[in-house]
C-alpha cells in the first residue's frame, strides 16, 4: 500500500509518499525558519497562511520524487495535533479533499506518536517492545512501547518541554531562531562546567520532566551579571544550560531502562538531533549493553515520512476515520 502523508501541525509543510510503514519514497519538506527568524519564533497566522501556499508545491513534489501519480496512493495520513490550529487544518483540508476526490480512507496521527515511528523507517530490525524517548519542542516523555499503537507512559513535562526551554534561553542570549541548534553550536565552544546550572527532579525513579526552574536560573543568571556590570561569557551559558538538560534526560532514560529490564532505547523528536545529547545516551547505552536507536535529523524535525509510517500502522490495525477528523491542538499522546 502507498500513503500519501501530510504534516503541517507547526511552522514546516511537509508531504511523503511512503511504501508500507516503513519504506519512504519522498520526503519534501518546505521550511519557514527564515520567515520566522525575524519574530524570534513561530507567529500563528504566517505560519497558516505559508502552509496554504505550499501544500500542494509539496504534494506535488513528493508525488513527483516517487514516481508516483495520485491513482496509485492507497491511504492518506496527516496530522491531527497537537500543534497551531490553524495550521493543522490546512493539512486536515487537504488531506480530506484528496480522501473524498479519490474515494480513500484517511487517518488523523497524533504528531508526538508519528516522531517515535520515524525510527521504524531507518531502523528495519526495531519491533515493539521497547523504550521510546521523546524530546521536542513542546514534548518530553519516557514510554514504554508495548506496540506499534499501544505504550505506557512513564513520565511527561510537568511544564517546559526541553525544546521549549532551548528556544526561550537561546532568545535571551541573542541567538536566532531556531534556538536548539543555535544552542547546540555555540556550546561547542564553551566550558559546560563553568556555569553550574540546577537539575529539577533528580530523585531516583521520579521520570518526570520540568525545565521551567532551569530555564529561569538562566535568565536570573544572565540579568544578574548585566545589573552588576560583569561580563559573562556566552558560549560558557550555552554548554552549563545544555549540559543540565542532558543530564537530566540521560539519567531518566537510563533509570527507566533499568527499572523495567529494557534493553533497547528509541529516541525521537527535533531535539534529538542535538549532538551532546546523543552522545551522552550513546556512551551511556554502551556503557551499559543497550541498544540505542534514533533517527537521521532529516527524520528528527517535523516531517511527513514519519507521518505516514504512523499513519500505515495505524490504519493496519484500526481502519481509516471519517471525512468528519478534526484538528486537535492539545492532543495528548
Amino acid at each position: 500500500m502507498l500513503t500519501l502523508a501530510l504534516e503541517t501541525s507547526c511552522d514546516e509543510t511537509a508531504a511523503a509518499v511512503l511504501r508500507g510503514g516503513r519504506e519512504a519514497l519522498s520526503n519534501v519538506i518546505s521550511s519557514q525558519a527564515d520567515i520566522h527568524r525575524a519574530y524570534g519564533g513561530v507567529v500563528p497566522e504566517i505560519a497558516s497562511r505559508h502552509h496554504l501556499e505550499q501544500i500542494n508545491y509539496v504534494t506535488d513534489m513528493a508525488l513527483e520524487e516517487a514516481g508516483v501519480g495520485l491513482g496509485d496512493v492507497g491511504l492518506i495520513g496527516v496530522t491531527q495535533g497537537p500543534g497551531l490550529v490553524g495550521a493543522l487544518l490546512v493539512g486536515l483540508a487537504t488531506a480530506k479533499a484528496f480522501a473524498l476526490a479519490l474515494d480513500k480512507p484517511i487517518v488523523g496521527v497524533n504528531h508526538i506518536h508519528a516522531h517515535l515511528c520515524a525510527n521504524y523507517i531507518e531502523h528495519p530490525d526495531l519491533e515493539p517492545p521497547f523504550m521510546g524517548l521523546i524530546v521536542s519542542g513542546g514534548h518530553t516523555n519516557i514510554l514504554k512501547v508495548l506496540g506499534r499503537n499501544r505504550w505506557e507512559i512513564l513520565g511527561r513535562t510537568r511544564d517546559d518541554a526541553a525544546g521549549e526551554a532551548f528556544d526561550k534561553v537561546a532568545r535571551t542570549l541573542g541567538l536566532e531562531y531556531p534556538g536548539g541548534p543555535a544552542i547546540d553550536r555555540l556550546a561547542r565552544e564553551g566550558d559546560p562546567t563553568a556555569v553550574g546550572f540546577k537539575r529539577a527532579l533528580m530523585e531516583k525513579g521520579n521520570l518526570d520532566f520540568s525545565f521551567s526552574g532551569l530555564k529561569t536560573g538562566v535568565l536570573n543568571y544572565i540579568n544578574t551579571s548585566r545589573q552588576a556590570g560583569r561580563d559573562f561569557n556566552r558560549a560558557d551559558v550555552a554548554a552549563g544550560f545544555q549540559e543540565a538538560v542532558v543530564d537530566v534526560i540521560r539519567a531518566k532514560a537510563m533509570w527507566a531502562m533499568e527499572s523495567l529490564g529494557e534493553k533497547r532505547l528509541a529516541l525521537a523528536g527535533g531535539v534529538a538531533s542535538n549532538s551532546r545529547l546523543r552522545a551522552a545516551l550513546e556512551e551511556d547505552c554502551r556503557e551499559r549493553g543497550f541498544e540505542l536507536y534514533a533517527p537521521s535529523p532529516a527524520l528528527c524535525t517535523d516531517n511527513a515520512a514519519m507521518v505516514g509510517a504512523a499513519a500505515y500502522y495505524k490504519y493496519m490495525e484500526f481502519g481509516g476515520d471519517g471525512l468528519e477528523l478534526d484538528a486537535c491542538p492539545n492532543l495528548s499522546i
